[in-house]
């Protein structure tokens, strides 16, 4: 015996490790047909519903062969006992084909004891019958091991074949068609697809699954444990330990699994001169079972015999059918209901389980609706069409359980859910399935979780929930504008997902603005809206950066033009101040706030969405106190000093000084910065420079010659603030407006009855106009690009202040006073020396030669004979 065990090991690991070499085990040439039927009791089953034998059972047998069939074959039925347990010689059965007794077919009844059955096909030659069965009894072992291996060789390429086929089907350019059924074959088939496959284009994605790569087939233990009746007891050791050696059980071959090659090396030790043994893997319909052959059969020496595997003689092992998801709901509304199920891949791939009805489990009469397993929908589909069960000779899927009334409580309510039991047979035995959750009545009272907002112009995740969610037919985003938008949605996972659903809304072609989900349930021509907005996309906000106890603050991010305002410690901040574009805003507030450090504001956009940003709080800024300020000009010799109308103009060519103060001491290393508001120019103030010196403690003296620091071209609105030592910023304070004013020489009238006077001077273009009065009813406005020394401005109305404002200070008034005013007429006739010189010739009015009190004032001259006045330098009249 251990002499046995030791060679079968060796030759089988021998043979299945040779196949590796040269891939023999491809099952593709079509063998005979063979009609089989089992009768147990008083019901009969075509061979494709019977997974098991029971001893008793009445196996009717028959070939199912071409009139033109020239080779006699004989089929030889023999059933086994044990793999060293030699069965009996009335245990064999031949049958011959060509003859006539046999033609109708021949019955033959499974013994007592008889573990397994094995079904021969064999041409006719002297002694044939003699030589297979002493062959069988000689090695009881090795065939009960093909047996085994044939049965389950067969269901697994039955599980890939289903998978095959269903694929194919699919249209070759959806590639979400082709994910979700090849997932959800591959679930209720426990299989695994090469994933390799769905990153190809689309449409070779079906090309690889079906042809370039075969799936894998996963260990479901169902299709084992039909076949499993040589794997119990001691006499199976040495066929167990062969199976599990690594080159025998492991790898994938073609499209089978390693029992295959085990299997056709198994059956080729039994070759003898007379026979060489075929593998046939069985694909049963109905009751003809057709057979796969991985060589072509010969009919000379050594002859060819197939070897078919038939059912497991044991008791049956029920189908162990589980919801794929333990919280699922069905919809009795739904016309082709179907409910997901896996755990016995054979349900789906064979036809052992038939008779298949879901149980209602109601108050009232029962209802039985007929189901149909379906690997393409990944569950059991509730049948509508009419068949005919075999067993029970029952008609199944009367359309009237469909409108079976909703299970009524006493007093009128309905309830939302029932539970309905599925039951079915297994071959010849009954079993009973999971009891599933059905939904009776359509879902209301539709919300959309966690607030979730979509965004137009990306795809969006949703999650909603209802009063009952397993009806749903189809959901749409609809608008009165535009086209309905589909949306795709499933039940979503998790333990508290009852009743949700989770959507996927694409909204790339979508504007933003109102728009609402609307929700499609079977048994329901009516749509539920569920209102929302689609907002504006592209909108991220980063942080908000605020000080202790600062009103202003900045926030950064992205799409920041559509920030209303901002909610920072209880104060509304808003927009404001310069600098602000898409991906930074400044923010302000009329009073300070201290938020913690890690705090959320809420920002509100114009799309009506409120936004949650964290706040990044620093210290508080340094702060000045402006205690006194004195603008001084700075005096220079030969010009006419330039008064200013506006306490707050600082002249570029004087000097400014400013007292500071701060609440406590004043840090030595903090600066001042003063700057105009535009920042075109800024100088810097420390007591290092000597511009700032410290008064005590907490006051400080700041000193700066603005035309130094700025240079010429310096104006505006100047402000000054402190600076920490580490860079960070005070607040603004302001100072006045930094003006420039024109270096005034000379201002040479005659008379105040004369029209004009001439301004000399340089720089005159900083004016921008001169008038007689403060009103400036009739200004002279100088001319943009003037650049001469010398203007002809109109007469002071009281003959000794002339108004002018600045370019640089345009709203005030400034003045200049002539220094010696412009003297009236005293008498109408003139002298004759006065006569001689026109009146519109300027007298020459500075500070050396006062006018003579004495002089006459000359007659108005004839305007045809009179020169004009010039504003170039004055005449000499000597």
């Amino acid at each position: 015996m251990n002499i046995l065990k030791v060679a079968a090991c060796l030759v089988v690991i021998f043979f299945a490790a040779a196949l590796r070499a040269d891939d023999k085990a491809r099952f593709d040439l079509a063998g005979p047909t063979i009609d089989i039927r089992v009768t147990r009791g008083s019901s009969t089953l075509p061979i494709a519903q019977v997974p098991n034998l029971q001893p008793g059972d009445r196996i009717w047998i028959k070939a199912d062969l071409p009139a033109s069939q020239s080779n006699h074959l004989i089929l030889i039925v023999a059933f086994l006992r044990g793999t060293t347990n030699e069965p009996p010689d009335d245990w064999f059965t031949e049958i011959d084909t060509w003859n006539k007794k046999t033609v109708e077919g021949t019955t033959v009844t499974v013994p007592n004891e008889a573990e397994e059955a094995l079904l021969f096909v064999a041409p006719e030659t002297g002694g044939d019958f003699k030589t297979l069965r002493s062959a069988v009894k000689g090695k009881p072992g090795l065939f009960i091991r093909a047996d085994a291996d044939l049965n389950e060789a067969s269901f697994e390429q039955q599980r890939i074949e289903r998978y095959l086929s269903a694929m194919k089907n699919l249209p070759q350019d959806d590639q979400k068609a082709i994910q979700d059924h090849s997932a959800k074959l591959a679930t209720t088939l426990a299989l695994k697809p090469n994933a390799d496959c769905f990153k190809q284009p689309v449409d070779q994605q079906v090309i690889c699954l079906t042809q370039s790569s075969a799936p894998v087939l996963l260990d479901d233990g169902h299709g084992q444990s039909i076949a499993e009746a040589i794997s119990t007891g001691p006499s199976s050791d040495f066929i167990n330990a062969a199976s599990y050696t690594q080159p025998v059980g492991a790898g994938l071959y073609s499209a089978y699994v390693g029992a295959v090659v085990d299997l056709v090396h198994l059956v080729g030790m039994l070759r003898t001169a007379q026979y060489q043994y075929i593998p046939g893997l069985s694909f049963p319909q109905g009751s003809a079972l057709s057979l796969r052959l991985n060589a072509p059969p010969s009919f000379h020496k050594p002859e060819s015999v197939i070897v078919i595997g038939l059912p497991a003689i044991q008791k049956a092992k029920l189908p162990p059918l589980r919801p794929h998801d333990p919280n699922q709901v069905a919809c009795l509304l739904q016309p082709k209901m179907t409910i997901p199920l896996e755990g016995a891949p054979l349900v789906f791939s064979s036809s052992f389980a038939h008779g298949l009805v879901l149980h209602l489990n109601r108050t009232g009469a029962s209802t039985d609706l007929p189901l149909a397993p379906d690997a393409f929908e990944g569950g059991l589909v509730v049948a509508k069409e009419e068949k005919s069960d075999p067993l029970h000779d029952a008609k199944i899927g009367d359309d009237k359980a469909l409108s079976a009334k909703p299970d009524t409580k006493i007093g009128g309510t309905t309830d939302l859910t029932i539970t309905g039991t599925i039951r079915g047979y297994w071959g010849f035995d009954s079993f009973e399935g999971p009891t599933i959750t059905l939904q009776q009545i359509k879902g209301k009272d539709w919300k959309i979780v966690d607030n979730a907002q979509l965004l137009a112009g990306q795809d969006n995740h949703l999650t909603v929930k209802a009063d009952g969610s397993a009806c749903v037919e189809h959901i749409a985003l609809a608008s009165d504008k535009a086209k309905d938008v589909d949306v795709s949605f499933k039940p979503a996972a998790g333990n508290d997902a009852k009743d949700t659903l989770a959507l996927d809304v694409s909204l790339k072609t979508v504007q933003p603005g109102g728009y609402s989900l609307a929700i499609k349930q079977y048994g329901d021509s009516d749509r539920d809206t569920v209102p929302l907005t689609a907002y504006t996309a592209g909108i991220h906000l980063d942080a908000i950066k605020i000080h202790r106890g600062d009103k202003t603050a900045v926030l950064t991010g992205r799409g920041l033009k559509d920030v209303v305002s901002v909610e920072i410690d209880k104060q509304i901040f808003t927009p404001g101040g310069e600098g602000n574009d898409d991906n930074t805003m400044h923010l302000q507030a009329d009073s300070g706030v201290s938020p913690s450090d890690g705090s959320e504001a809420k920002a509100k956009l114009k799309d009506g969405r409120t936004m949650s940003v964290k706040i990044s709080t620093a210290a508080a800024r340094p702060e000045l106190k402006l205690i006194s300020f004195k603008a001084a000009p700075t005096p220079k010799d030969g010009t006419l000093p330039v008064n200013f109308g506006n306490k707050d103009d600082i002249l570029l060519e004087g000097k400014l000084i400013f007292v500071v103060q701060t609440n406590g001491t004043f840090p030595r290393t903090q600066t001042i910065e003063v700057a105009t508001v535009d920042g075109s120019v800024h100088a810097t103030l420390s007591l290092a420079t000597n511009n700032l010196v410290l008064q005590d403690d907490h006051t400080a003296v700041a000193t700066l010659e603005p035309l130094k620091a700025f240079g010429q071209s310096a104006f505006g609105k100047l402000q000054m603030r402190p600076v920490a030592e580490d860079g960070t910023p005070g607040n603004w304070t302001p100072l006045g407006v930094l003006v420039r004013a024109p270096q005034i020489t000379a201002i040479h009238c005659t008379t105040a009855d004369a029209p004009t006077c001439t301004v000399d001077g340089s720089n005159l273009f900083l004016v921008q106009s001169f008038d007689a009065a403060k009103d400036f009813a009739k200004p002279t406005d100088v001319p943009t690009g003037f650049a001469e020394s010398n203007l002809a401005v109109p007469t002071p109305a009281d003959g000794a202040t002339l108004y002018l404002k600045l370019r640089d200070d345009p709203n005030s008034v400034a003045t200049v006073t002539l220094p010696t005013p412009v003297q009236k007429p005293t008498s109408s006739t003139p002298s004759p020396s006065q006569a001689a010189v026109p009146s519109e010739a300027p007298a020459v009015q500075d500070k050396t030669t006062p006018p003579s009190s004495e002089a006459a004032p000359a007659p108005k001259p004839d305007p045809s004979t009179t020169p004009q006045p010039t504003t170039g330098p004055p005449r000499d009249h000597n």
